[in-house]
C-alpha cells in the first residue's frame, strides 16, 4: 500500500478521497489519536522535551499517520519521519522504533521551537523543510507548496486534539 498527497497520474494507483470522521451529535470533526500502545510514548516523550503531547499527536499523524514503520521517498523513517541526519544528530538509532523516533522527534521539534523563538508555524516549517529553508527565506515558512500545506494541517490537527483532551 502507498500513499502520497501528489496527485495521482499512474493507472496502477487509485485515489482515496475522504474527510475527518464527522461527530454524529455535533457535526465537527473528531481528532484520530494514537493507537493506546502509542500513547505512553508520546506522553513520555511531551514530558522530556516539555511539548504538549496534543502536538505530538498531531505531528506524528501528520507525518505517517501513526505508522512506526512509515518510510518516506525522500528517506524519512517512522511516527516522526525522521531523516537520517536527524536521527543521528538527535541519538535515534532505530528510528523504526517508536519510543525513540518519537524522542528524537520531540527533541528536534523542542530545539526548532527555541531556534525560532516559540513560533510554531516556524518550527513547523523547518521540521517540514529544515531549519536552513526556513532561514533562507528569511525566518518565514519557504514557498514550497508541501511545506505551505504542512503547518496548517499539522495546526489543525494540533487544535482538534487539544480540544478533546
Amino acid at each position: 500500500m502507498h500513499f502520497s498527497d501528489s496527485p495521482v497520474t499512474d493507472t496502477r494507483y487509485r485515489r482515496i478521497a475522504g474527510s475527518p470522521p464527522r461527530a454524529a451529535s455535533t457535526g465537527k470533526p473528531q481528532p484520530r489519536l494514537a493507537p493506546a500502545a502509542l500513547r505512553p510514548h508520546i506522553e513520555h516523550a511531551a514530558r522530556q522535551t516539555g511539548l504538549d503531547p496534543a502536538l505530538l499527536h498531531a505531528v506524528a499523524q501528520v507525518e505517517s499517520a501513526f505508522n512506526p514503520r512509515a518510510q518516506s521517498p525522500k528517506g524519512a523513517l517512522g511516527l516522526m519521519q525522521l531523516m537520517p541526519a536527524t536521527a543521528k544528530r538527535y541519538g535515534v538509532t532505530n528510528p523504526l522504533d517508536p519510543a525513540t523516533n518519537l524522542l528524537g522527534g520531540a527533541r528536534y521539534l523542542s530545539d526548532l521551537l527555541r531556534l525560532f523563538d516559540d513560533d510554531l508555524e516556524l518550527a513547523l516549517a523547518a521540521y517540514n523543510a529544515g531549519e536552513n529553508a526556513v532561514m533562507k527565506y528569511d525566518r518565514q515558512i519557504p514557498p514550497y507548496r508541501e511545506t505551505r500545506a504542512y503547518v496548517p494541517r499539522v495546526l489543525a490537527r494540533y487544535a482538534l486534539v487539544r480540544n478533546t483532551r
